[in-house]
């Protein structure tokens, strides 16, 4: 599991960027891919994307690798992956209907 202090990178930018709904889920030893999964909500595609591309930016100044950036900004759904946790910026609809925490074994928040 990532140290408590990137956990607070990851949600001080969520929350700087005004991300709602921030949801971090412990997959270690449950996922192959990841041991932390972050879960936020954006209140529009363009938000979505402004809330990862800032992401991004806290994560770089404090030496944290970016693998990569995924999702188009149409899509309402933005992925940072960061190896051993993976974000993902997503319109409440797109959240609702992909239940990612349910996914996972948590219930949605909503």
């Amino acid at each position: 599991m990532p140290n408590k202090n990137l956990s607070q990178i990851f949600n001080h930018s969520l929350i700087e960027s005004k991300a709602e709904d921030i949801l971090f889920l412990d997959v270690e030893g449950v996922s192959s891919f990841t041991d932390e999964i972050v879960i936020a909500t954006a209140n529009s595609n363009r938000h979505a994307a402004s809330v990862s591309e800032k992401l991004v930016e806290h994560l770089k100044i404090n030496n944290i690798k970016v693998i990569g950036v995924e999702g188009e900004i149409e899509s309402g759904w933005v992925l940072v992956d960061c190896g051993d946790v993976v974000v993902n910026i997503m319109k409440r609809d797109e959240r609702d209907f992909y239940d990612l925490e349910g996914l996972w074994g948590q219930r949605n928040p909503s």
